[in-house]
Order: C-alpha cells, then structure tokens, then sequence
C-alpha cells in the first residue's frame, strides 16, 4: 500500500508542477505538505518526452547506515549508455535541482542527449532519502560516504569502472572530500559554484533549517528594487524551481554541511591539492557565496587538464539563467568530451 501511495504521490507532483508551469508566478505553492517518503524499492522507471525525445528514469534502491537513500539514472529512451555522471546537490534543496523540466534548461536531460546516463543523490535526510533524527549528523564528511555508496552501486550497475562527477555548491565540498578520499571510480570532476572557504562565519544552532518558498527564491538575481530580474531568468523557471523545492524538500532540511561552510572566508573548506583527476572549476562571476580569489587561483593547486570557467554575468543559478545557460552547458559538455 505504501509503494502504491508513493506512485500516486509522484503522479500528483508531477500534474502540480506541470500546472506551476502553465500559470506562471500564480502562487502555487498550496501543496507545500506533500513530501513523499524514501522506501527500498525495486528499480522503476517512468518514461517522459521533452522536443520529441523520450528519457527513461530508473530508482535504484540503496541504503547506508540503515538510512535509504534516493538515487535515480536518467537515459535516453532504449539507449544503454557508456558514460555515467553523478550530480551531487547543495546544502538545502535536493537532487530535483537538476531536471526542472523547462524548455531545454534541465541539465539531466541535456547531459542525458549527450550519450550520458545520469545519475542524481539525495544525501540521508534530504528530498526523497530517509529522514535522520539528528539535522547536523549529515554534514559534508558524512555525504561523502554517502556520495561513495552511490559510486560503488554506479559501477556495479553500470559495469564501467570510472565515472565523472559534478558537484553544485555544497555539493563540490561533498564532492571534493569524495575525491580527496577516493580515486579508483573517478575520471573527471566537476566543481560548479565551488565553496572553496567558508561564506562567511555565522552560528547554526538550529540542526535542521526551516524552509520557506522565498528561501528557495534566494538565489535568483534580482534589480534594484528588489524585484525578480525576468532578463536574466524567466518567470516560468522561478516558479517550477521553488515549486520543486517546496514539494520534494518541505519545509525542513538538514544543517551539517550548513554549519561547516558557514565559516570565515579564510578557513579552506576543499583542498584541491588532494584531487588527483581533471577538474572543471565553473561559476559565473557574480555569484554572491564564492571566494573569488580562491577561484582565479584554483588551477596553481588541481591535477594537469583541468580548467577554470567563469562566465560574466552568472551568478548561483546560472545553469538555469537565460543569457548564460547555454554557455553554462556548453563548456561543461567541452570538458567532460574525452574526444
């Protein structure tokens, strides 16, 4: 009964977004009580169209420290592929940050049309993962291992003994300390708005953080008067972003990696010394949490073949900005072609 709950649970999100979409910032944001719960299941897929191409979804079960965890593959329908990429999110919101299935913005898909199987996790305690007692006992140490379970099931599943990675904000502090610890399955390593040092030192004293729908919005850039800058990311894509959020995240999400990169700027929270594979530092170049220094100089510290990206104008959210995603996808793509 539970499994049959869940199905109708997804269907209804998936009918709810649609309709964010349809009517723009309309204030859809009723549903906020709908979080489904994680439970061990057998692989399932669903199939959707975007520009007349079809992608297959399959949930993988796993579990670690008694926790299950939500992990899933995007492919192209009926393709089997040889390239596998594992997207690791940030500190509040989980794994559905990288398939708002909005025009051609999602980068699961993309990534998916480019011959990719693309794997998402959501680290214990957020999105569709079990629920952890304790909000700090997550932090980035701890989804790390999480990150190297995901590797290892990968691997297995996949049979290919090496897989790139792409961390997003927190993410590539989880990411990194993956790769720092664990270099047999990693090939190429992506950091997307990197943390390399602390954002600045504030006390997290609460374990879990109280979500709201304009948290989720934060992100976006915004004019001077404080309004939503629809130039830069348009209003549908706001919508169904903080519709996601509220609906697979809730209204609660927890602190430990929160409390470790709230710290002072000069407290270095990746050691890129410690990475041995190409890496790809990305951003854009007005994102409000980034050390800019730490960033133009990050190419001194990583591995030979890497690079270093920063697009003009971007900011957190560039993958899913107007005038930059293209680019965004664009030089990922570049980096990630081993031809």
């Amino acid at each position: 009964m539970k499994l049959i709950l869940k199905r109708m649970i997804a269907v209804i999100l998936t009918v709810a977004l649609t309709v964010c979409a349809a009517v723009a910032v309309s204030g859809c944001n009723s549903a906020g009580d709908l979080k489904p719960t994680n439970e061990a299941l057998q692989p399932t897929q669903a199939v959707t169209d975007e520009a007349e191409r079809a992608f297959t979804v399959t949930e993988y079960p796993l579990a670690r420290n008694d926790i299950d965890l939500h992990l899933d593959c995007t492919t192209l329908d009926g393709e089997t592929p040889e390239k596998n990429i594992l997207l690791t999110h940030g500190v509040t919101y989980s794994s559905h940050e990288f398939d708002i299935d909005y025009k051609d913005y999602s980068l699961v898909r993309k990534l998916a049309q480019e011959g990719y199987a693309v794997w998402k996790l959501d680290i214990a305690g957020f999105g569709l993962s079990g629920e952890v007692e304790d909000g700090f006992m997550p932090d980035s140490d701890y989804a790390a291992e999480d990150i190297a379970a995901a590797v290892e099931l990968i691997v297995a599943k996949s049979g290919q003994d090496k897989i790139d990675m792409l961390g997003w904000s927190w993410g590539t502090v989880t990411a990194s300390r993956y790769a720092a610890k664990y270099t047999d399955h990693l090939d190429r390593l992506v950091l997307y708005a990197p943390i390399l040092t602390g954002i600045g030192k504030y006390e997290v004293n609460e374990d879990f953080h109280h979500n709201t729908w304009e948290h989720a919005a934060d992100d976006f850039q915004r004019g001077a008067d404080g309004s939503f800058d629809y130039s830069i990311t348009e209003p549908e894509m706001i919508e169904m972003f903080c519709s996601s959020c509220w609906h697979y995240d809730g209204e609660h999400s927890p602190n430990g990696g929160r409390r470790d990169i709230c710290v002072d700027q000069s407290e270095k929270l990746i050691d890129l010394t410690k990475i041995t594979v190409p890496t790809l530092v990305i951003c854009g170049g007005s994102d409000p949490y980034l050390n800019y220094d730490s960033v133009n100089s990050s190419l001194d510290e990583l591995p030979e073949g890497s690079r270093l990206e920063v697009i003009d104008g971007g900011a957190h959210v560039i993958m899913y900005e107007k005038p930059y995603y293209h680019e965004f996808q664009n030089k990922l793509i570049a980096f990630l072609d081993r031809e």
